[in-house]
Parts: C-alpha cells; sequence; structure tokens
C-alpha cells in the first residue's frame, strides 16, 4: 500500500470513528426536558445503548427540598466514556402510581370560554370559526355577557381569536344587537387514554379539540366527560380516514369534568369510571426513554371488547420540543385492519403500550395510508 493511500485510509477510519462517538452527542442535545423517567427507563436506555456507545445516562432524583413537586423532581446525567459530562436535563420522575388503562369511546362537551361565530354578514370582518373573547373589555362567553356588553353603545371593540391569534375589529351595532350568530358550546367523540387509580386524574385524544370552521382550539369554560355508545364504523381507505360512528346523551350521566384542552389532549377528573375502565387492570406510565423501535400494541375496545391491537413503531423521536406527532407506527394486527383498515377518526387517544406500559397515545392517521398514524408520548399528555 502506497503512503498516499495508507493516510487515506487512517483519516477515513478516524473521521468514522468520530461520527460515531459525535452523532450520539448530537442526539443528546436534541432531547427536551421535562419529561418523564424513571430508573428502569434509564437502565433500558443505556442496556439498549439509545444514545449510542459511548454515552451514558443516570438519574438523580432531587433531594434539596422537601415540597411535594420537588420530590417528584429530578436530573438526567449524560457522561460521555461512562466520565466526561455533557449535559444535564430536568426530568420529571415517574411515580408509582398505577393507571387504569383506556381505550374506549368518550363524549365530549364543552361549554366554551368564548363564543364561536357560527354565521356572519358578508361585511363583517369576523368569519365563521372565529372565537369572540371580549366585546368592549367584557369577557364573553354566554348571550347574557354579549347584551350587557352592548348596552347603549353604537358600536363596539371585539377581541377575538383566529387560528389562535389573537385579533381585533369594530363591529356596527344594529339595534342593540350584533349581525353575528354565535354558540357557546362544542361537542365530539374521542378515546380515553388513562386514569390515575387514587386521584382520577385522566387524559385522553392526545391532541386538542379543534374548532373546524375557524381552526382554533377550543377554550374551555367548563366541560363534561360521557360514556359513548359505538354504533359503526367506517372503514379507512387512502385518502378518506373513516371514523368511529357513536352516540351519547348530554343529560346522561356525567362520568368527569373537563379542565383543559390544548395540542395534547383534553384533561380533568373523572368522577365515575364506570363502564370506561376495567378496575382489575392497571398499568404504569412509561417515559419516553422507554419507547423504542418495534413491537408495540393499541388497546381499543372497538370489537365489543377491550383488546391489545399489534402495531409496530416505525420512528421514536427525540423532540427538542414538545409536539403531538412523537412517534410513527405502522397497523400489523390482521383484527384491526379488518375491523377499521387502521387508524380512523375517533381513534385518537387510543393508549399505546409497550413493555406493559402506557407510553402514549394515537394522535393522527397518514391519510395517504391509514395503516399508517402518529403518537404522543405520554409524558406531555401528564
Amino acid at each position: 500500500m502506497s503512503r498516499k493511500k495508507f493516510w487515506q485510509l487512517y483519516l477515513f477510519l478516524c473521521a468514522l470513528c468520530l461520527a460515531l462517538i459525535v452523532m450520539p452527542i448530537v442526539d443528546v442535545f436534541r432531547v427536551e426536558e421535562n419529561f418523564l423517567a424513571s430508573y428502569e427507563d434509564v437502565a433500558s436506555a443505556n442496556n439498549n445503548h439509545l444514545f449510542g456507545s459511548y454515552v451514558t445516562c443516570k438519574l438523580q432524583k432531587n433531594e434539596t427540598s422537601t415540597s411535594s413537586q420537588a420530590e417528584k423532581e429530578g436530573e438526567i446525567v449524560f457522561k460521555l466514556f461512562g466520565f466526561i459530562p455533557i449535559r444535564k436535563i430536568s426530568v420529571v420522575m415517574v411515580g408509582e402510581d398505577d393507571y387504569y388503562i383506556g381505550g374506549v369511546p368518550i363524549g365530549l362537551s364543552i361549554s366554551t370560554n368564548g363564543l364561536i361565530v357560527i354565521d356572519d354578514e358578508a361585511d363583517s370582518p369576523l368569519k365563521e370559526g372565529d372565537i369572540i373573547t371580549e366585546i368592549n373589555g367584557v369577557k364573553t362567553s354566554s348571550a347574557t355577557d354579549v347584551t350587557s356588553a352592548l348596552d347603549g353603545e353604537d358600536e363596539a371593540e371585539v377581541k377575538y381569536l383566529r387560528k389562535n391569534k389573537e385579533m381585533r375589529a369594530l363591529l356596527k351595532i344594529k339595534d342593540g344587537k350584533l349581525e353575528l350568530v354565535v354558540k357557546d358550546n362544542v361537542t365530539g367523540v374521542g378515546t380515553l387514554t388513562f386514569v390515575n387509580k387514587d386521584t382520577g386524574a385522566y387524559g385522553a385524544l392526545g391532541h386538542a379539540v379543534v374548532d373546524e370552521a375557524g381552526g382554533n382550539v377550543v377554550p374551555v369554560k367548563s366541560g363534561k366527560v360521557y360514556k359513548c355508545n359505538l354504533i359503526g364504523i367506517n372503514k379507512g381507505q387512502k385518502n378518506n380516514p373513516g371514523q368511529l360512528r357513536c352516540l351519547f346523551l348530554e343529560n346522561g350521566k356525567n362520568n368527569g369534568d373537563i379542565l383543559s384542552n390544548n395540542k395534547f389532549g383534553i384533561s380533568g377528573t373523572m368522577t365515575s369510571a364506570d363502564g370506561l375502565v376495567d378496575e382489575n387492570r392497571t398499568a404504569k406510565l412509561g417515559g419516553r426513554l422507554s419507547v423504542t423501535p418495534g413491537k408495540a400494541y393499541i388497546v381499543s375496545d372497538i370489537s365489543g371488547i377491550k383488546e391489545e391491537y399489534e402495531i409496530e413503531i416505525i420512528k421514536a423521536n427525540y423532540q427538542k420540543k414538545a409536539n403531538d406527532k412523537s412517534l410513527v407506527f405502522r397497523v400489523k394486527d390482521k383484527r384491526l385492519l379488518s375491523l377499521t383498515g387502521g387508524i380512523v377518526q375517533g381513534m385518537s387517544g387510543s393508549p399505546i403500550m409497550q413493555n406493559g406500559k402506557i407510553v402514549g397515545a394515537v394522535t393522527h392517521v397518514f391519510l395517504a395510508d391509514p395503516t399508517k398514524g402518529y403518537g404522543v408520548y405520554v409524558d406531555w399528555m401528564v
């Protein structure tokens, strides 16, 4: 071998070795803070070389305070070659709480913290789907609020949301009224993900309840959760996501409250989980360090009984920023494919389980391929 080729080979091998060391370090700096972590998850990450062969991580519990919140805090230290610290991140310690496993459709009724425009005048700056939050400085969530805000005025300064951005406009008042038709309630269907066995705290949907016309995340004044009856399934096809057809009665038994609606789903307190969960079956939560590409399961009762359906996690993102598209999966179970064709509307919130833990929830379906979908890490839901 000539000297020139020797040095070329030597530099190539050096570059390769450097890449093997540097690439995992890049992954370390892509990891977001404040996710769920346990000693078991960290041990698994090290055993599986999640961050490469040369980077290890260690979980340390925060012992500096005796407050209940501080006891749930900790930090993960990443080390190169086992002794060179390269990053510390804050995490939330996974507790020993048990969670009932969801997988059942639920009906949602939300009283909006604002008025949703459902009909508008052609010359009005407000359009269908806009959410009015204030009129002349008065917060509005009912017709009574509008009446008091317009009393004796010729025009109204309106604050409203359009595609989640706050905007303002001046509207003329005719005969003491705004020429708009509005509503203060939104209903829908989703799937329950989990319920804390001790506290009743629950998470569902995995993504926000959004007003279709305006694209706004619906602000919650109050809300209720109801048991939902599945009456049929429209199977998913290419460019047609399909849906679960469900019915619920708003004057029926209220199973819980809705306190929050954000990009990771709805949450609140379940006052009665009767008919929604199997009280003999619980699981722990698994933080994102425990999520790896490979076999996992979706839990759903769309067959009439609650069952686990096999999926394959294709990609588990590190997520520098919190996002509801945490992982990509493919439905492998022939039973589910036969029932639904894959993922359909209404299945959002279906628990994703791996190694016996609830690690996430279904959020979206690929329109071009209903056998593939997105999931959100359970970290963001709690």
